[in-house]
């Protein structure tokens, strides 16, 4: 029995993160990039629609935290399915918590705590996560200072990057916090 849980584990360690959530009941479309594990206890209470990246890091939370009050109701228990739709990126260390319905062409900011779902056509992001822009606004903007480097080799792409001005307005940054020190 130890030996087969080993083996198993070892196993694991060699299929994709898609091929490992798939294994466990996680419901997934076409075309989809996944780079996480952390599909919670219920992984078949997720769904995934077509051409979804889910990053590393990215953690699905399908129930609630009852243990310390299971003293007076020992079989308390909360669930939540999670659904995501078509057409959407999910960024880094994301949380996505449970009853959370992520509709189609969306995307969800690096470290956003998703509490609520999130409506079509959106741009989230924080903790807790907000709509920052609609989808088509931020596609208008990352179009007007893209690269245009997708498809090139590593070296091709490097000599672009380091051969551009730190001054080209294409580049992203950010402007210094407010606030007393």
């Amino acid at each position: 029995m130890f030996i087969n849980k080993i083996i198993n584990k070892l196993l694991e360690s060699f299929i994709s993160d898609e091929s490992f959530a798939r294994k466990y009941g996680v419901t997934i479309g076409s075309n989809c990039k996944v780079s996480t594990r952390n599909f919670s206890s219920e992984p078949y209470l997720i769904t995934i629609g077509d051409n979804v990246r889910i990053a590393q890091g990215v953690k699905f939370f399908t129930h609630g935290g009852l243990i310390p009050f299971r003293k007076e109701n020992p079989t308390l228990d909360i669930f939540g399915k999670i659904s995501v739709g078509d057409n959407v990126h999910i960024g880094d260390g994301a949380f996505i918590l449970p009853g959370v319905k992520i509709e189609s062409n969306c995307i969800i900011g690096a470290g956003s705590v998703v509490s609520k779902s999130v409506p079509t056509g959106s741009v989230v992001a924080g903790n807790p996560a907000r709509i920052v822009s609609t989808l088509d606004d931020f596609l208008d903007r990352a179009n007007v200072i893209s690269f245009g480097t997708k498809g090139m080799s590593f070296e091709e792409k490097k000599d672009v990057l380091l051969s551009t001005s730190s001054e080209d307005p294409r580049f992203i940054t950010k402007p210094f916090m407010s606030g007393r020190l």
